[in-house]
């Protein structure tokens, strides 16, 4: 039998050591990394992603990190078609890539492949976005809790993107939008290893209040004024930019809007734990465990 390639996944929560874990990784392993960080690909805004930094990006070699522009029109789908062309070109040469991050569903695209989902039906969407400028997000969120109770619970409930696509789907098939993302797992041909890092909850809010204060101090609120023309675009929907955008608007003070970002990646973070701790595949180290995901590490890659 054809021994496969690995693919060492590294997943966990904003502010849990993901980056330097897969860089000491790729250095051991002489690896690449992708990035599976649906916000770490754009190149504006590396501060408020907390992008690798220019060292590490020398230190290992790096994919899908700053290749795009915020006006650029991306999704999960086509990184995972991206992914998958990466790899077969790369596995015909190296044994082993380290993708990082902590899009669950960038990871899960890649890893299980993404479920056949519904069309967009334009009457249903126009109903829907006629709802939402009338009910607001507070609207859709109550409709998705009473829809899928499952999915209100992981997804992003800042994001009236994803929870108008979950609400139509929901509404055209009848069905609950996260019964139908758990079809047949794709077969992939490589190996793959997952590792999760976890700590206790209040140490890891002290260290997502700190990384949070360093970015604020690394020009971070200069990096968000940059792109504050372009905040309707989604790719700067996310968790940070939206609070220092409403600063930049002149709705909040600057103290509101650091208090709210603290606030707001901290239920980020829960969120995404609920999210992987779904997958029973996952390996689960405290981040300062080295040794044992190392020895993890040995003892489960298949070399070819």
């Amino acid at each position: 039998m054809t021994k496969k390639p690995n693919l060492i996944v590294i997943v966990g929560p904003t502010g849990a050591g993901k980056t330097s874990l897969a860089i000491e990784l790729a250095k051991k392993l002489n690896a690449d990394i992708v990035s599976a960080d649906s916000r770490q690909i754009y190149k504006e805004i590396p501060i408020g992603t907390a992008a690798p930094s220019a060292s590490q990006l020398k230190s290992a070699k790096h994919h899908f990190v700053g290749t795009l522009s915020v006006t650029d029109y991306y999704n999960v789908s086509m990184f995972e078609s991206d992914v998958l062309k990466l790899l077969e070109t790369y596995f015909k040469e190296k044994k082993t890539m380290i993708m990082v991050g902590g899009s669950g569903l960038y990871i899960d695209a890649v890893c299980k492949g993404i479920d056949a989902l519904p069309d967009a039906d334009e009457d249903l969407r126009g109903e829907l976005n006629d709802f939402f400028s009338k009910e607001g997000i507070e609207g859709l969120r109550k409709k998705l809790e009473l829809l899928d109770p499952v999915y209100y619970n992981t997804v992003d409930l800042d994001n009236p993107k994803r929870l108008l696509r979950a609400i139509e789907v929901c509404l055209l098939t009848g069905m609950p939008f996260s019964q139908q993302r758990k079809g047949k797992k794709a077969e992939r041909p490589f190996n793959i290893i997952k590792i999760g890092l976890e700590l206790p909850r209040g140490q890891l809010y002290e260290i997502i209040e700190s990384r949070l204060s360093v970015m604020l101090n690394d020009n971070w609120l200069e990096e968000a004024r940059t792109v504050f023309g372009f905040r309707n675009e989604n790719a700067l929907n996310t968790v940070g930019y939206k609070e220092l955008f409403k600063f930049l608007n002149g709705e909040w003070d600057l103290e509101t809007a650091k208090e709210k970002i603290k606030v707001n990646t901290r239920r980020y973070a829960k969120r995404q734990m609920t999210w992987f701790k779904r997958d029973n595949e996952i390996n689960w180290f405290s981040p300062d465990d080295r040794k044992d995901i190392f020895d993890f590490v040995a003892k489960n890659i298949r070399p070819l």
